[in-house]
């Protein structure tokens, strides 16, 4: 009997160490030029392999679940009560945690699915408000990864930070602009992204600098001026608002007071501030485009 039942416990470790793997492993979705048919390809692609993934998964769950159970049945038989209890336990906790992960698998797909078909039925209405945002994939300092079109569903503010130039500087550390502005609309649906094109920057700076002014927000990791370039950023500020169909719906400087400075008799204007009001209440953005002012993006040469 000790004998059965020490092979009985050493296999439902065995399995048990599978059903971690298993789990730990489970799908991730694959993350460039926008417009229309092209992106909407990349994204259908990616809810496809989603599925697949998912499939995989299932098909894994079941596999090992049948294994266990066939362990608990011999348990059973052969009186290795501990044992049977045991395997009964890992039973339930694989099962959950397969229930956890499905669901935000499904969850995922979900939202993918809705982006396509969004994206699919809108195309002549996006046509008449701007161009579509570049489907980027964007990588920040602190390990996260986004898909641009991913974000579909959602308003995305991009805004190209340098921590060596005083113009972002001043929005940063001189007036919390660009922080207060994300806590405004955080709650929203509105998703706040730094761009760092600045090639001689350094990981560990970038990560300082977000702690150091309580940013709410990650910064990119740009080095390669790739995402700057795929946009067109020329300056430090340069901000972009894509709307929730992804398609850019204002880009331009901050506002229209460099420094702080208006022109005499001229109030003070916020445009990414009114861009997101008049999104948000269902009306369309007023103002478009206007100069982006600030240092130069530092990209690397070509």
């Amino acid at each position: 009997m000790t004998g059965k039942y020490n092979s009985i416990a050493v296999v439902s470790m065995v399995l048990f160490l599978a059903a971690i793997s298993a789990a730990q492993s489970s799908a991730q979705p694959a993350g460039q030029d926008p417009a229309g048919q092209r992106v909407a390809m990349q994204q259908q692609q990616r809810v496809q392999a989603l599925q697949q993934q998912i499939d995989e998964l299932k098909a894994q769950q079941d596999s090992l679940i049948a294994q266990l159970q066939a362990i608990h049945t011999t348990a059973v038989k052969e009186k290795a009560t501990e044992t049977a209890g045991k395997v009964e336990k890992l039973i339930a906790s694989q099962q959950e945690a397969f229930r956890t992960r499905m669901a935000q698998l499904q969850q995922q797909q979900q939202r993918m699915a809705q982006a396509t078909r969004q994206r699919a039925a809108r195309p002549e209405r996006a046509a008449r408000r701007g161009r579509s945002a570049p489907d980027v994939e964007l990588k920040s300092f602190d390990g996260r990864t986004y898909q641009l079109s991913d974000l579909e569903g959602r308003i995305v503010v991009l805004e190209w930070f340098n921590m060596e130039c005083p113009f972002s500087l001043y929005h940063h550390a001189t007036k919390p602009t660009m922080v207060e502005l994300a806590n405004k609309y955080k709650d929203k649906e509105v998703v706040w992204l730094a761009v760092n094109s600045t090639n001689h920057t350094k990981p560990e700076a970038n990560l300082a600098f977000i702690k150091e002014h309580k940013m709410p927000f990650p910064i990119i990791d740009d080095r390669s001026g790739q995402i700057g370039r795929a946009f067109g950023a020329r300056t430090t500020p340069h901000m972009f608002v894509i709307d929730k169909d992804g398609v850019i719906v204002y880009q331009g400087a901050i506002d229209n007071a460099p420094m702080g400075k208006v022109e005499a008799n001229v109030a003070n204007v916020n445009y990414v501030d009114q861009a997101l009001s008049l999104l948000l209440a269902g009306r369309p953005v007023s103002t478009t485009t206007t100069p982006p002012y600030g240092c130069s993006v530092k990209y690397p040469s070509p």
